[in-house]
């Protein structure tokens, strides 16, 4: 017999894409009498909940509740719908993304093969609209210079990883780790999968488990996203020092390096120097990254678009970052 599985899902004012995800779900490939839904609502101000049952009454053979979180934060949400589900694997979604039909499938199947704790596949980054800037940061958010070594966001071959942001598992994990940390605002996911390999096990990636992600339109809602993960990111790693990644580090170090040789350029001719270096270094390579896009895909618009992007992800980053240092020490 296959397994009872419950998905679960945070939302919040997300009208415009939860009949998408919920669709997504609808067409899986696992028998739809195993599956339940949880949405765990914010309380949208929006359509949203209209939305949601509107399609629960289209579809009344799905199992499809909506649960009220009241803390509106990401991992307050999943531990409701995890406390009101009941089903023996979890499958962690979100109202950003549409799994692809055979992901609870995939998902399952590779959970009762014994490959992880936790598995979960790659994000397909599709852009938020159809303007040129929407396009080019859903082509940044997919770029390695652009997020470093997350896997999830490009990986081709399946391996063991240290995070994954849909995964799947069985609910005895939740009993031996615990729940989702609801004093983080971001970095949930990967915080839940440290203590997962801190447990001894393992986090499993397997492309062929794939759903699709909706990046964000504008470059202000990429800079408050992106300050947010900076933000939140230091906040875990003061539990956690050792998980500190490079592709972590780096955009801290820049913004510092940037800081420091601007104001010290004036005085010292050195200093002066390295800066225009940096500067021309970083920007090379940007270009370089849109350049290589552009002629891909036969765009032009990614020769400046995919550079921006980038650069607004690693400066918000980096400024999220420090500025949670800079807020922990004046707390201190």
């Amino acid at each position: 017999m296959l397994p009872t599985v419950s998905i679960i899902v945070p939302c919040l004012n997300e009208e415009k894409r939860i009949r998408f995800l919920m669709d997504a779900i609808f067409a899986q490939t696992y028998p739809r009498s195993l599956l339940t839904v949880t949405i765990a609502d914010g309380h949208s101000t929006d359509h949203t909940r209209e939305v949601i049952a509107a399609f629960k009454f289209a579809h009344p053979d799905i199992q499809l509740q909506v649960i009220d979180n009241d803390i509106r934060n990401i991992s307050a949400a999943l531990n409701r719908a995890i406390s009101a589900s009941d089903c023996e694997i979890i499958l962690r979604l979100d109202a950003h993304s549409g799994p692809s039909p055979h992901y609870v499938e995939k998902s399952v199947a590779a959970l009762l093969d014994g490959k992880g704790e936790n598995v979960g596949g790659v994000w397909n980054i599709q852009p938020g609209s159809e303007t040129w800037v929407a396009r080019s940061i859903a082509a940044a958010a997919a770029h390695p210079f652009g997020v470093g070594d997350a896997q999830y966001r490009y990986a081709q071959e399946a391996s063991y990883v240290d995070t994954v942001p849909f995964g799947a598992y069985r609910r005895a994990l939740i009993d031996k780790i615990g729940g989702y940390d609801e004093s983080l605002w971001a970095n949930e996911d990967y915080e839940f999968n440290v203590r997962i390999r801190q447990a001894g096990g393992k986090i499993w990636l397997d492309p062929a488990i794939n759903s699709v992600y909706f990046a964000r339109s504008t470059f202000a809602s990429l800079a408050r996203q992106y300050f947010r993960y900076g933000f939140w990111k230091f906040k875990m790693l003061r539990r956690y020092p050792n998980t500190l990644r490079w592709r972590q580090a780096l955009p801290p170090l820049f913004v510092v390096s940037l800081f420091f040789a601007i104001l010290a350029a004036p005085f010292i001719s050195v200093f002066a120097w390295l800066l225009v270096l940096e500067i021309l270094a970083y920007v090379g390579l940007l270009g370089l990254a849109g350049l290589m896009l552009s002629i891909k895909r036969h765009e032009i618009y990614y020769f400046l678009g995919v550079p921006m992007s980038i650069a607004v992800m690693h400066f918000a980053w980096g400024s999220g970052f420090l500025s949670s240092i800079l807020i922990g020490k004046w707390n201190s």
